[in-house]
């Protein structure tokens, strides 16, 4: 059965080359900075964010497993990437937003800080550069941030970004979105 993850995956797969310089915006278990690192190899870098130390640590031990050394991990909110990456240098990014599978359901994230590292993430996505959302919501994180960031993705500027939002109009109990933004 199709899902969301697997679709983000396969539109990342189809962009991300040999030398590029991803950004993972949430961590989380680290199965996205894997398959970005695999991706941009060795010429490549992935800088990845998460503001739980149990997802840096989980993302590391992935890591650390599989050899790979073209990334760097940060301990800190997606809505300061700013501070990481220069405008214009970064070919994806790639955000699951929602809460850690696993983790305290407490912690998740919000339209306050996700909104702001997407708007963050488009000056710093390079010409012809890719942007990759999946939205969870429902249970613990509720429906606030899905219904802003949909909101949000509808002002981005047409004459500069393709914005594509797709959902499961048949699956039940909140079936994650997907967003794919393209950088003219």
């Amino acid at each position: 059965m199709l899902n969301t993850l697997g679709i983000a995956h396969d539109v990342i797969k189809k962009y991300v080359k040999q030398g590029f310089l991803c950004i993972d915006a949430t961590a989380g278990k680290g199965r996205d900075t894997e398959l970005l690192c695999s991706l941009c190899g060795e010429n490549g870098n992935v800088i990845a964010f998460d503001i739980q130390e149990q997802a840096i640590s989980q993302t590391m031990q992935r890591l650390r497993n599989l050899n790979y050394s073209n990334y760097k991990l940060i301990l800190d909110s997606h809505s300061n990437m700013k501070n990481y990456a220069k405008e214009n240098s970064i070919d994806c990014i790639v955000f699951n937003l929602g809460r850690l599978p696993d983790g305290d359901p407490n912690i998740f994230t919000t339209e306050h800080t996700s909104i702001p590292a997407i708007e963050t993430g488009l000056t710093l996505l390079k010409s012809g550069g890719i942007m990759v959302i999946s939205i969870y919501y429902g249970g613990y994180n509720g429906y606030n941030e899905r219904d802003e960031i949909i909101k949000y993705l509808k002002t981005i500027d047409d004459k500069k970004f393709s914005v594509l939002l797709s959902s499961w109009h048949n699956r039940k109990n909140n079936p994650p979105i997907s967003a794919i933004i393209w950088k003219d």
